[in-house]
């Protein structure tokens, strides 16, 4: 008879210590950089070039793409890029291709003026939203694909990492971007925004530097069941010819994901499942669509914001994040989502509080820690959970697909952000309640499924 023990504390945190854990690190900051561009840097660029808080809310409509980057999932998991592939592989040659977009994107807005061409900026905008939603596609695949199938508890752990790197390419990039404007913007640059975006381009080349380091694990097997799941469908078409291979492809390309999804999960519970991940992380995104300009309104600087929001906010998350992939690991995945849920509920309060109260670096940087926590503590378990609901044979496009439904609910929806805001007449204190209620609903779906879910562990 096998007994088995609890795991200590240091066991379990031993975890991180994996190697693999540096490559999922990695692979975080390269998909969270892009969001400093499309979020905060270009954000305060058209607040200081004079355009609306609701002009800027719903330039945050760009964001939507990562609502819907599952449409072309299918294609990434499934087309070779021609010499690339071969030579840095199928996963890596995606993330190439986008950043190389992202890259000459950044040099075009260097040289734009928003407020004389506003279509062009929010058009190139655009374009680093979908080329930046198409890398998270492989790079989400590519880090699930370093942990075994049935590593739950490193799964977790990888997930938290994940989560350490957004947040690094996030904030970090966030720090380098404001302070670079200000920096700019005081030594008598005109188009000091302009100049910061070459400097991000930099940051752009050397993450695909790094990218040189992550390796891709064999393929041969998702391969192999992706045509034998070809093979079954050429079957039921009957005869054999050029149409019905296309046909067979196209079907286990596209439709194959969806049907082992509800296949594995029961249609019910499938569906509940979507209706959480939809609804989960709504009230993070009306808050985080607009706190940049919140703090611009109530008189903290671009640096005050780098440091407080930027700098002291990374520092939180990181540490949260590991935390918060220990408390899943030790707790379960499903308990930390409740946590996580109800913080976030909680935290979003603390800035009705700091509008009410008026400028407070003090009060700041307690709302910035504690929503930063919560947040970490939200993301590390909304990623963990989606990890470990995946289909190996599909995982890009399963993943994408769970991903971007979550992102349809914090992009489509958040994009009224900044005229609810108007609509309250800038009473922000009002807004950041609402804000906190908005977990509700996804807590209810969440409970109501919690027994039924069939996770890779």
């Amino acid at each position: 008879m096998e007994i088995s023990k609890k795991q200590t504390l240091s066991n379990s945190f031993a975890v991180y210590f994996d190697r693999r854990m540096i490559k999922i690190l990695l692979l975080g900051a390269i998909s969270g950089f892009p969001w400093v561009i499309i979020g905060s840097s270009l954000s305060l660029w058209l607040k200081e070039d004079g355009l609306s808080r609701s002009t800027i809310g719903w330039a945050g409509l760009i964001f939507a793409v990562y609502a819907f980057n599952y449409l072309w999932a299918p294609i990434i998991d499934r087309v070779r890029i021609p010499l690339l592939t071969n030579k840095f592989g199928h996963r890596r040659s995606w993330i190439i291709v986008m950043q190389t977009i992202i890259l000459f994107s950044l040099i075009s807005w260097s040289l734009i003026n928003p407020t004389a061409n506003l279509a062009l900026v929010i058009s190139i905008g655009l374009i680093i939203a979908i080329a930046s939603a198409t890398q998270d596609i492989t790079l989400d695949a590519l880090r699930i694909e370093q942990i075994g199938e049935h590593e739950g508890k490193s799964m977790q752990a990888g997930a938290a990492m994940a989560v350490v790197g957004w947040w690094t390419g996030y904030k970090l990039g966030g720090v380098v971007s404001l302070n670079t404007a200000e920096f700019f913007q005081l030594a008598g640059f005109e188009n000091y925004w302009q100049i910061t975006f070459l400097v991000l381009g930099i940051l752009i080349i050397i993450c695909n530097i790094g990218l040189m380091f992550v390796n891709e694990t064999n393929t041969f097997d998702r391969e192999a069941n992706q045509k034998q799941a070809e093979k079954i469908i050429a079957g039921k078409l009957g005869s054999s010819n050029i149409i019905t291979k296309i046909i067979a492809w196209l079907t286990g390309t596209i439709i194959g994901p969806v049907i082992s999804f509800f296949k594995k999960n029961g249609f019910n519970i499938a569906i509940a499942i979507l209706g959480f991940v939809f609804l989960f992380k709504i009230g993070e995104a009306f808050l985080g669509r607009m706190s940049v300009i919140f703090y611009k309104e109530i008189g903290f600087t671009k640096s005050d914001i780098a440091l407080y929001s930027k700098g002291l906010g990374w520092i939180t998350t990181v540490i949260f994040t590991l935390l918060g992939g220990l408390f899943a690991i030790r707790s379960g995945v499903i308990t930390a989502m409740f946590v996580s849920g109800i913080l976030m509920a909680s935290t979003n309060l603390l800035f009705s509080l700091l509008a009410w109260s008026g400028k407070s670096e003090l009060l700041f940087a307690i709302a910035v820690i504690f929503d930063d926590m919560a947040a970490a503590f939200a993301t590390v378990a909304f990623v963990a959970f989606i990890s470990m609901l995946v289909d190996r044979t599909y995982t890009a496009t399963q993943y994408a697909l769970l991903a971007s439904i979550g992102t349809a609910g914090r992009t489509t929806l958040a994009a009224s952000s900044g005229a609810l805001v108007d609509w309250l007449n800038g009473d922000w204190g009002i807004f950041f309640i609402i804000t906190a209620v908005m977990v509700i609903p996804s807590l209810i779906f969440l409970y109501l499924i919690k027994d039924k879910l069939k996770l890779n562990d």
